[in-house]
């Protein structure tokens, strides 16, 4: 059953309040960890163990679509499903390997552009009305799901090796910059990097890999409805 979206929020309240707390980081992560595999598919949790962890937002949202449905969109909206699942994975690729972890994007790596039939190394924000649609109808839908399964892969390994002095630290403004150089945020969207750089990693755990998800995946959901 989906979480509410009441509990949702006071799983996020608790998260914040754990984060914040000087002593209590490890169970901040633990928390985090159970919050953002409730917004991935099922299928991220094999090998590990998180007792009474069974529901996926993304399984729920996609399983009983068709691929058609998926690349709509809707009269009078902006984007489609596709579009919300590739916009959330690149955001959370983006924040949590460069600006959290310092290392390479996921995407990268193992050919994913390619893959998912794609060109657009950013993450979708001030994208043409045009380019949306061109995306949401080339757009390979299970390599997208695949790839977004390796970013929420990676983003759990990244969260199990943080040091506890990391997570109230400022996010490196080399690291920013980083986003502009490899093209993962264009110029008409450099306001994401002003919002991210007053972040510290606590901020960024909150925010693109667990809160950012639900807020589009609750608009994939009502997208997915207007498809029917």
């Amino acid at each position: 059953m989906r979480p509410s979206v009441e509990t949702y929020n006071e799983q996020q309240k608790e998260l914040r309040q754990l984060l914040l707390s000087a002593d209590r980081e490890q169970e901040a992560i633990e928390l985090f960890l159970r919050n953002h595999a409730l917004l991935h598919s099922a299928e991220l949790l094999q090998g590990e163990s998180l007792p009474g962890e069974t529901y996926s937002f993304e399984d729920d949202l996609l399983d009983d679509m068709t691929e058609g449905h998926v690349r709509r969109i809707p009269q009078n909206c902006e984007h489609s499903v596709a579009w919300s699942i590739w916009h959330i994975a690149r955001i959370e690729d983006v924040t949590m390997n460069i600006l959290v972890a310092g290392r390479s994007q996921i995407v990268q790596g193992d050919k994913w552009l390619e893959r998912m039939k794609i060109d657009i190394p950013h993450t979708g924000n001030a994208m043409s009305e045009a380019a949306v649609a061109h995306l949401s109808a080339t757009i390979d839908v299970e390599a997208l799901r695949a790839y977004r399964l390796a970013v929420g892969r990676g983003t759990r390994e990244i969260a199990r090796q943080l040091q506890p002095k990391e997570i109230s630290q400022k996010v490196d403004p080399q690291r920013l910059e980083q986003l502009m150089v490899e093209g993962a945020v264009v110029e008409e969207a450099r306001d994401l990097i002003d919002y991210w750089g007053k972040r510290n990693i606590a901020g960024l755990l909150l925010m693109p890999a667990t809160r950012h998800n639900l807020v589009h995946l609750n608009k994939a959901l009502r997208l997915k409805q207007k498809t029917k």
